[in-house]
């Protein structure tokens, strides 16, 4: 593979980006607190490390018309900052698939015509971890394939040489997860959150991810893949989730916990961000303090390693 030319395609033509961190949530409706906490930590990281911090709309798919600037709004209330321009991948479909066809040309990728349930009922090998993709396309004859296009279009999986791959992570420190033959497109011709992300972290010099740690199933997945596009894959930090007093991790469902709410409840954003650092442990009952002045006394070898119960704030 041309990785120089990949490098070229992802960038624009740009210089090399210069290091970041991000936040990219799903515009798919209000942050609540526990995606809040995350963007804060995010930015600490990044601005403690000597990092920009980028805002970034995944909104490929589940868009709500109207959340991605409530989202920025709330962002901006809490006193967070990030170096513009917000990106929004819907405007880089095209670098999305010119990688496609760039691995497909180099016999990296095959068509799959499964469907969840197929995959779910297909019998595995031994040894492979439980929702691995069992490689039912995998060596498709071209009759076969086109016998297949008849019914419902393809996904394209990445054809993968390895069944696990190891990331670094500040908190769990060397993690090896599964990688198997996974989806880059998806058969409705959207690309799949695992490439979009990784050709997005790449061309703008994300080189630390710091993300709710029930994603760190997918780093293996996404580090390979950077990897083999050429790229440094980046380190991670997967942080503790919060959870309702259930023990279930905090949806909208748990009634006042985005901004809006909080504000209707006469809770204000300082309060809420109050809150979040009594969380960390970075402040006592009662201190406020503004996000500069958090960064001042930030130490992430301090940070709790256990979900926050949100009881309210």
């Amino acid at each position: 593979m041309d990785t120089s030319q990949v490098r070229r395609d992802l960038s624009g033509g740009r210089s090399a980006p210069l290091p970041a961190g991000r936040f990219a949530p799903s515009p798919s409706g209000d942050l609540h607190i526990g995606n809040l906490r995350t963007a804060v930590l995010a930015w600490l990281f990044a601005r403690t490390t000597n990092r920009q911090f980028l805002l970034r709309m995944e909104d490929l798919d589940r868009a709500a018309v109207g959340s991605d600037q409530r989202q920025i709004d709330d962002l901006r209330s809490i006193g967070l900052d990030w170096e513009p321009p917000v990106t929004y991948q819907t405007t880089r479909l095209a670098i999305y698939d010119a990688v496609v066809s760039q691995l497909t040309g180099d016999g990296r990728t095959f068509e799959c015509f499964c469907t969840r349930r197929e995959i779910l009922e297909a019998p595995s090998a031994p040894h492979t971890p439980p929702g691995a993709y069992p490689g039912t396309c995998a060596n498709l004859t071209a009759a076969q394939r086109d016998e297949r296009r008849g019914g419902r279009p393809p996904a394209i999986r990445i054809r993968a040489e390895t069944t696990e791959f190891a990331v670094s992570d500040q908190f769990y420190g060397e993690y090896i997860g599964a990688v198997d033959d996974f989806v880059i497109r998806r058969n409705d011709g959207t690309p799949a959150y695992n490439l979009a992300v990784v050709i997005d972290d790449a061309a703008f010099g994300i080189d630390q991810v710091v993300r709710g740690d029930d994603l760190i199933s997918s780093a293996p997945r996404q580090a390979y893949l950077a990897t083999l596009l050429g790229h440094q894959a980046p380190t991670y930090v997967h942080v503790p989730m919060v959870l309702n007093t259930k023990g279930i991790r905090l949806s909208k469902r748990d009634g006042a916990v985005t901004l809006a709410d909080l504000r209707d409840a006469g809770i204000s954003a300082a309060q809420v961000l109050a809150a979040i650092w009594r969380s960390l442990g970075m402040a006592s009952p009662g201190e406020t303090l503004s996000l500069v002045e958090a960064a001042a006394r930030f130490d992430s070898a301090h940070l709790p390693r256990d979900p926050w119960i949100f009881d309210g704030v």
